[in-house]
């Protein structure tokens, strides 16, 4: 498989995220990661990924500490893949998705998440981190702006 793209020249969290994850198959695995998805063979039949696939996203996550190896048998040597703190990171993101998937693209028999603190069903809600209040396309504003809609900004 050729090497992916850098976006390296957007500096841009947003940019080196989607470098890192970007793909369909690397979401579904740290979907299935957070489901409890540890073995090798358990993702290859959950998601029914081709294995040479499967072994180039597990390295690609493992080489960058989204996951880690842990060893679980001696004999023949097997190894459980775990979420780092780095990849429990991506909790948000992952509801983000799911939330946008809900509404734009349900599936015909949906998961739901349960809030384990009052036991009642839920949804991602961004909220800032420093008054609590929820975050929208609104009322949030990216500083600096790139420069392609800063200098339309100007010229209008």
């Amino acid at each position: 498989m050729p090497p992916r793209k850098s976006f390296d020249h957007l500096d841009c969290s947003i940019a080196n995220t989607v470098g890192l994850i970007g793909d369909r198959w690397s979401l579904l695995i740290l979907r299935d990661a957070f489901y409890g998805v540890r073995r090798f063979d358990d993702f290859q039949r959950d998601l029914g990924i081709a294995r040479n696939i499967l072994t180039e996203r597990l390295d690609t996550l493992t080489r960058h500490g989204v996951l880690t190896t842990r060893l679980y048998n001696d004999r023949p040597p097997r190894h459980e893949y775990v979420l780092t703190e780095k990849g429990r990171d991506l909790f948000d993101v992952l509801m983000a998705l799911w939330r946008f998937g809900d509404r734009w693209e349900p599936a015909d028999d949906p998961r739901v998440a349960i809030h384990t603190d009052c036991g009642m069903q839920t949804h991602l809600v961004p909220a800032c981190a420093h008054c609590g209040g929820e975050l929208t396309r609104r009322n949030v504003r990216v500083v600096p702006l790139p420069a392609v809609v800063a200098a339309r900004q100007v010229s209008e």
